[in-house]
């Protein structure tokens, strides 16, 4: 069987799981197979965003439709946006050539994406109420030998670690960047600064502490509301903490740089809005580099409108894995008091 799931797609043929529209979920497992007994999904901000604005807010249609995905394609996969998110729940068989080292009763968080993940849902999701990304459910997953899980921590709430594992890829993507940045400078940090719009967010305030940590001497968080504004100042996790709309490319980067003094060596993209690829290369200085981890960005709008503005910066799209990504973002939660109390003062509103 294929380690990447070749086997699982039924249409069209010859594509991977992700590029397909429809996978068999069905529960009988390959020798190099897993499957999970499904406790709870964390739809990805960006797919919810889509479902929330089109019904308005209606969670029964939410829930309807998103049914409606999974039924039609063996997999939670937004037709619109392309994104699904991830799920947490229990080891129910593994197969005896599985290289995943998981075993039977071990309660994990899946680190790829629903978009590739072959589920099929038995209850309905009568326990959600359609009103939040998390969703709690039961059904089966499969996954793959090229698959990745993390066994849950007993330390912390499998909430807070579904939410916190559910954007793991951001944190550990700006550390590295930021750390090649302060390395380059032969050890003058005081120059690397670093802009993260969206920073009252889980990747957003994930990304802050990480950039914190790696060095970075001075950040700047950006975000849309009063109320977002005040928690992530009350969180300490930025220098300065600015209002801005992301999609105003003018106002984004004049909030930035007036924060900063100059333009961010280091922007982080973590708003599930599209439209704000170019407030994030204007804000960003020449030779900088924009990492983008929304799935709302518009590759193409950020490529053409680096081209359009004459900027010479770096972009990077996160694509969710780094090496040891699940354990450091867990370990910012662990060790962030200003992390952990965004996360569940969010987890709380939900």
């Amino acid at each position: 069987m294929s380690p990447v799931g070749l086997h699982r797609v039924l249409e069209p043929a010859g594509v991977l799981p992700q590029g397909a529209w429809r996978l068999d979920a069905s529960p009988a497992v390959a020798p190099n197979e897993v499957r999970i007994r499904v406790e709870r999904l964390n739809l990805d901000a960006a797919s919810f965003r889509q479902l929330w604005e089109k019904h308005g807010g209606d969670g029964a249609r939410i829930r309807a439709e998103v049914l409606e995905i999974i039924a039609a394609r063996g997999k939670m996969q937004n037709p619109v946006t392309g994104s699904g998110g991830m799920l947490i729940g229990t080891v129910e068989e593994a197969g005896r050539r599985s290289p995943l080292g998981l075993r039977v009763g071990d309660r994990v968080a899946t680190l790829v994406s629903l978009t590739l993940t072959p589920l099929a849902v038995a209850d309905g999701l009568a326990r959600w109420d359609g009103r939040s990304a998390q969703v709690p459910c039961d059904g089966h997953a499969i996954l793959f030998a090229r698959s990745i899980a993390a066994v849950l921590p007993g330390d912390l709430h499998p909430e807070l670690s579904l939410a916190a594992l559910d954007v793991c890829g951001a944190p550990a993507l700006t550390a590295r960047v930021v750390e090649r940045y302060v390395a380059g400078r032969e050890g003058a940090a005081g120059q690397v600064s670093v802009a993260v719009i969206g920073g009252a967010g889980k990747s957003g305030s994930l990304s802050l502490a990480a950039a914190r940590r790696a060095g970075a001497a001075r950040t700047v968080g950006v975000v849309p509301v009063a109320g977002e504004r005040d928690a992530l100042a009350a969180a300490g996790l930025a220098d300065a903490v600015v209002l801005a709309d992301a999609r105003d490319p003018v106002a984004l980067s004049t909030a930035v740089t007036s924060a900063l003094g100059v333009p961010a060596d280091v922007t982080v993209v973590c708003v599930d809005a599209p439209g704000c690829e170019h407030g994030a290369v204007l804000a960003t200085a020449d030779g900088g580099t924009v990492v983008f981890f929304s799935m709302a960005t518009s590759f193409a709008a950020a490529a053409l409108g680096a081209e359009g503005l004459a900027a010479d910066v770096t972009m990077l799209v996160g694509n969710g894995y780094a090496p040891g990504h699940a354990e450091f973002a867990l370990d910012l939660v662990r060790g962030e008091p200003g992390v952990r109390r965004l996360f569940e003062a969010r987890l709380a509103a939900d």
